[in-house]
């Protein structure tokens, strides 16, 4: 699914508009329904509801929602801020629609206007919307205030008044929205870190714009769902064999941090890999072992840390990164291993510090290589950033830059690609933000990458099954009580969803 600018989306409202064909006031009306659809699914008619209104075209909708809430015998009322700018042309047309009606307006043309929200069960947020590029200042800011000093649930109308779609956000007035409800599209907003505070839960409302101008409107950034892993993930041919499912290397392990290549090991066999090696330090040895049977066993000289190259022949797919530790000799031992293998790798955890600090490894780094950084280790690679959109632009820049795929682990990770394409992944909850659960995330893009997927698909569909099989997890565990290794015991069950669903 594509993401769209601000810009773009009211594109697709005119062409829609001209090529539907269908009026303004219609489509606005067509809109309005998806949102009183969602109120009534989700609030019971003794609700007490304002709707707090600007003048543009977002207020309109506002407006629209209250008179169809109240046919519906909801206790709907209307607060129409600064009511003397006029309006658009579709908002006065519903302020029209509500004469007649036992819809309550009230007009909001000074701070002692303002109502006292905490007597409304929900406060619908109707002022600005997606097409604001400015801070909010005087009374709009006043009323913005004041609806986030309330106890009232608020609702935002395809985006929360002073969030920006397409740049990052600044100013004291921005709504904190419990709930945004979105128009066709996600605004590349709602998938950033930094309004997380505002958007809350965001959900898309299909209000039929033109599927032929999506369709052709480019885009840089997309939504991974579950459709896009049910495109990748293969099925198996009845007389495949182990043979035909791909020979791994996982590089990982040292001392006392063995379990981060036990997970990376064990997720990369639940992913359906054929064969596996672990080539651990020495006091690792007993541990695989043990833990893993699946897998066959090699083990460094030391018995500390990796520190000579292993053996590479033959294998479809290296995995090197979790638990590795950063001593001077397995820096060798990782640039030794990227000078010779010739392949895709892929690169987590301390693999990705000693880049960092050794910025000689890029020049020796595979191209089409899968890193996998969380936030502070993306921060070594590519340096501080001052906002999300400003991050964001790092993470292309670093991909173009190594000619790797940027997998910037996180809620909505985001898979960055060579031609500066990113994805943003729909799948997983914060239960899964515990030790480790990056580690089997490497495990999986690793896995897959041995059985042929290349590494784009392997990393998106990596990214997604991950998610899912924590989104599974939490179900029976919570978001509290979640460990890594739970992702990995559902993996099983997110890959069949993905499979037979």
């Amino acid at each position: 699914m594509k993401i769209l600018t601000a810009s773009q989306i009211r594109e697709a409202d005119a062409y829609t508009i001209e090529n539907e064909p269908i009026t303004s006031t219609d489509l606005m009306e067509r809109a309005a329904t998806r949102l009183a659809e969602w109120v009534t699914e989700n609030y019971s008619p003794k609700t007490k509801i304002a709707c707090c209104c600007g003048t543009g075209n977002n207020g309109g909708d506002g407006l629209a929602l209250a008179r169809m809430l109240n046919e519906q015998q909801y206790d709907a009322s209307v607060f129409i801020i600064h009511p003397d700018k006029g309006g658009s042309d579709d908002f006065r047309k519903n302020l029209q629609r509500l004469d007649g009606s036992t819809v309550p307006v009230y007009d909001v043309n000074s701070e002692t206007d303002l109502p006292d929200w905490d007597g409304f069960d929900v406060v619908a947020d109707a002022i600005f919307g997606s097409g604001l590029t400015r801070s909010v200042e005087g009374l709009y800011a006043s009323a913005i205030q004041s609806i986030n000093a309330s106890d009232a649930t608020v609702l935002s109308v395809d985006m929360p008044s002073g969030v920006f779609a397409d740049q990052s956000s600044h100013g004291d007035a921005i709504v904190r929205a419990d709930y945004t409800l979105t128009f066709q599209v996600p605004k590349l907003a709602l998938l950033l870190p930094e309004n997380a505070p505002y958007t809350g839960s965001w959900q898309l409302l299909d209000i039929g714009l033109s599927e032929e101008f999506i369709k052709n409107a480019p885009s840089d950034h997309f939504l991974l769902t579950f459709d896009t892993a049910q495109t990748i993930l293969r099925r198996r041919d009845k007389f495949a064999h182990k043979g035909d499912f791909g020979r791994a290397l996982i590089i990982s392990g040292s001392y006392g941090k063995m379990g981060a290549a036990v997970l990376c090991g064990t997720a990369a066999m639940r992913s359906g890999l054929g064969l596996l090696t672990m080539c651990v330090p020495a006091c690792g040895y007993s541990i695989i072992q043990t833990s893993l049977p699946e897998s066959m066993a090699v083990t460094d000289e030391s018995d500390e840390c990796i520190t000579t190259c292993p053996e590479l022949k033959g294998m479809d797919a290296v995995g090197i990164g979790p638990g590795l530790g950063t001593a001077q000799e397995t820096l060798y031992a990782l640039m030794e291993t990227l000078r010779i293998y010739d392949k895709p790798v892929v690169l987590d955890a301390d693999a990705l510090n000693l880049i960092a600090s050794h910025h000689e490894i890029k020049e020796v780094l595979p191209k089409f290589s899968v890193l996998t950084p969380h936030p502070k280790e993306f921060e070594r690679l590519a340096g501080t950033w001052e906002n999300d959109f400003e991050r964001l632009e790092k993470q292309k820049e670093l991909a173009r830059e190594l000619h790797c795929i940027i997998v910037l682990k996180g809620a909505h990770t985001s898979v960055a690609l060579p031609d500066g394409t990113v994805y943003f992944n729909t799948s997983g909850n914060p239960g899964m933000a515990t030790a480790g659960s990056g580690d089997v995330l490497t495990g999986i893009i690793t896995g897959l990458m041995a059985q042929q997927y290349d590494p784009e698909d392997a990393a998106l569909l990596g990214v997604y099954v991950h998610g899912l099989a924590g989104d599974m997890a939490v179900l029976d565990l919570t978001e509290i009580s979640m460990v890594s290794g739970d992702i990995v015991d559902y993996l099983p069950m997110a890959f069949g969803e993905i499979l037979y669903e």
